[in-house]
């Protein structure tokens, strides 16, 4: 009878492991830091754009990714400029080689 309990505590810690491997897998990035462009059409300062920018850090951070540790976010606003955002658009494609001003 000990050894089936035994074995099922085994089973059960195995079973629990495999399960939370997933999770810890994905929250390991290597230490390579990735970039991500951030292109919006509101200006810096609106509170709906403020809001969406808290939400997907909070996001990020629950996957595993933190600013300044394994990602590097860059962000522009278009303000409701269709060229502004036309040229960031251009600069985040390019790979963030040209920056544009303003």
């Amino acid at each position: 009878m000990a050894s089936y309990i035994a074995r099922r505590k085994f089973l059960a810690t195995l079973g629990g492991a495999a399960a939370a491997w997933p999770l810890t897998a994905r929250a390991q990035h290597g230490d390579r830091v990735r970039h991500i462009g951030v292109l919006t059409g509101f200006s810096e300062n609106d509170r709906e754009a403020q809001r969406r920018v808290t939400a997907f850090l909070g996001r990020l951070r629950e996957l595993g990714w933190t600013e300044g540790r394994n990602v590097r976010i860059d962000y522009r606003w278009g303000a409701g400029d269709a060229s502004r955002i036309r040229a960031y658009a251009a600069e985040l494609t390019s790979g963030g080689r040209q920056r544009i001003s303003g």
